[in-house]
């Protein structure tokens, strides 16, 4: 049964902190710039619990626990690395960490571990079942409320990808067949497979179940490895067979697997298939089947590709506009669209640059940025520099420039097809109109000036902001929807910490205002004394000197 969480905290008479706190760790413990105060009203209460409502019964069962505080719970995990005891330890005894969650009082009463983790598992089961992720939802709800209060522009925005490995162990080919079926057969029911298998087929089963994959590579030659890689295909092939009726999870993996490593001839033998043949979206673990294999310019990864969008606008406050999280495999110009749609909803002014590097060119994404009527700022396009210089003007005329040669020459244009040629000395050069653009867009590059295109670098300090805490680059969670899960809530953390020295900086200045208005009145109200007292010297001495003027005239 759905409750919303009420806004308006009662305080206790007996248990208050307030009541036992010196005076100056009161004052600390209610002042509003500081932490626990601002994550209170800039990150906990912003959270719509409505939003969760979904994952409750209408009508029976007991009221939910705090979603608000859940969330929130959720984020200072991620925020300090907590394990799961840790957070509860702190959400328990920590008064400051209770103040950010809401908890006003001593008694105040946190969520228990097993509504933690079910109302974690009910967001994943949401997902699963083909519905938005609901703390993606969270994230944009709660900026979108942020950057109005803070006035966050957004006109200028920059993006950038990291690949980040699942919490997975790198297996080798025999060593990711051997756990599949081990993993298979641990959870199937062994009596069946006593009465289906034959006698040598079930020593096979009890060997896997002994031994891990690992040992046996260690302990076995390369010859040996392929002979056992073999049995191990026509096991799965019989066990496929014997379980065909079975739809759980773990026979799914088996059959993908099966598919994704074997082929079976017309007469039923068992090959495993040539590894270059084997898909980078393959299987990389029974484990976490989400996650695939990608070589990004050297760096390896079983995992999945994380990227962040922010603002990036001169002078004020810039935030993280959206995180998506997608396979190891997926290309950034997918990214693109998506961002410049989020930032759009949660900005306050309308995306006019787009600052990205080379990867995410594509055709499609130069017509989309164009139609929202923005300008895709890249620092270099993917690919070679191509040896001829192509020049179009208005009338359609294409100049042809061989900068390997210096012969400049017209094109001519091919009837009926956007094609042009040149003849060379050997034979006809073609070009396409693809070709054209992307000449075009390498001198416009080449001129766009260097503190410009630096303005996309800094993006990565966010994201190293946002893995920060993954130095070797690998999560400790599996599975698409956990990765999607803790990329928001992380990024929750960082606009957070963007906002809370935002606030301070300006408290700062506030304060070197006053400081300087002060100096200044004091200077203002030193000169009109200096010059009070200068007047009064003035008229001391005139009436001096008329003085001195009367006694010599009654002498004289």
């Amino acid at each position: 049964m759905f409750k919303k969480t009420s806004e308006k905290a009662q305080l206790s008479v007996f248990s208050n902190p307030n009541s036992f706190l010196t005076d100056r760790s009161e004052r600390f413990y209610e002042e509003n710039g500081a932490w626990h105060n601002l994550f209170k009203n800039q990150v906990t209460l912003r959270v719509e619990e409505s939003l969760f409502e979904v994952l409750y019964s209408k009508e029976t069962g007991s009221p939910n626990a705090s979603v608000r505080i859940m969330v929130a719970m959720m984020i200072l995990k991620e925020a300090n690395r907590w394990s799961d005891s840790q957070l509860f330890e702190q959400c328990r005894f920590n008064l400051l960490v209770r103040r950010a969650l809401g908890l006003v009082n001593m008694d105040d009463p946190i969520p228990s571990e097993s509504t933690y983790y079910l109302f974690r598992k009910r967001i994943v089961d949401h997902e699963r079942d083909g519905n938005p992720n609901l703390l993606e939802q969270t994230f944009a709800s709660v900026t979108k409320g942020q950057a109005k209060d803070f006035h966050v522009s957004g006109r200028s925005i920059r993006m950038d990808s990291k690949l980040l490995g699942s919490n997975i162990a790198w297996l080798s080919r025999y060593e990711l067949i051997h756990e599949t079926v081990q993993l298979f057969c641990s959870k199937a029911d062994f009596t069946k497979l006593e009465t289906a298998l034959s006698q040598s087929e079930m020593e096979l089963v009890k060997s896997l179940l002994a031994e891990k994959g690992n040992k046996v590579v260690y302990r076995c030659s390369g010859e040996e490895v392929k002979i056992k890689l073999i049995d191990l295909g026509v096991l799965i092939f019989r066990l496929l067979d014997v379980y065909r009726e079975l739809s759980n999870d773990y026979y799914t993996i088996l059959s993908r697997l099966f598919e994704e490593q074997f082929d079976v001839d017309e007469h039923k033998i068992v090959i495993p298939k040539p590894k270059e043949s084997i898909s980078s979206d393959s299987i990389q673990s029974p484990h976490d089947t989400d996650c695939h294999y990608r070589n990004k310019d050297g760096n390896q990864v079983k995992g999945y590709s994380v990227n962040v969008t922010e603002s990036c606008d001169k002078g004020g406050l810039n935030l993280i506009s959206g995180v998506e999280v997608k396979k190891a495999d997926a290309a950034d110009n997918t990214f693109l669209e998506k961002a410049i749609i989020q930032a759009k909803e949660l900005f306050c002014d309308q995306v006019e640059n787009v600052h990205a590097d080379g990867a995410y060119h594509s055709p499609s994404n130069q017509d989309f940025v164009s139609s929202k009527n923005a300008e895709l700022i890249l620092n270099a396009i993917q690919g070679p520099k191509g040896r001829y210089d192509l020049e179009l003007d208005e009338n359609g005329i294409l100049t042809v420039k061989d900068l390997k040669t210096g012969i400049q020459q017209e094109a001519l244009k091919m009837k009926d097809t956007q094609k042009w040629r040149v003849k060379t000395t050997e034979h006809y050069r073609y070009f396409t109109d693809k070709e054209i653009k992307a000449c075009t867009l390498r001198k416009k590059i080449e001129s766009i000036p260097q503190e410009v295109l630096n303005i996309r670098n800094n993006v990565e300090a966010t994201i190293f902001q946002l893995g920060y805490h993954y130095t070797n680059d690998k999560t400790r969670y599996r599975g698409l929807i956990r990765h999607k899960m803790w990329a928001n809530i992380r990024c929750l953390w960082v606009n957070f910490a963007r906002i809370a020295k935002h606030v301070k900086n300006n408290a700062d200045s506030d304060l070197l205002k006053v400081i300087f208005a002060q100096i200044c009145f004091a200077e203002t109200t030193t000169t009109k004394i200096k010059s009070k007292i200068f007047e009064i010297k003035t008229k001391i001495r005139t009436i001096t000197q008329i003085y001195l003027n009367i006694k010599l005239s009654a002498f004289s």
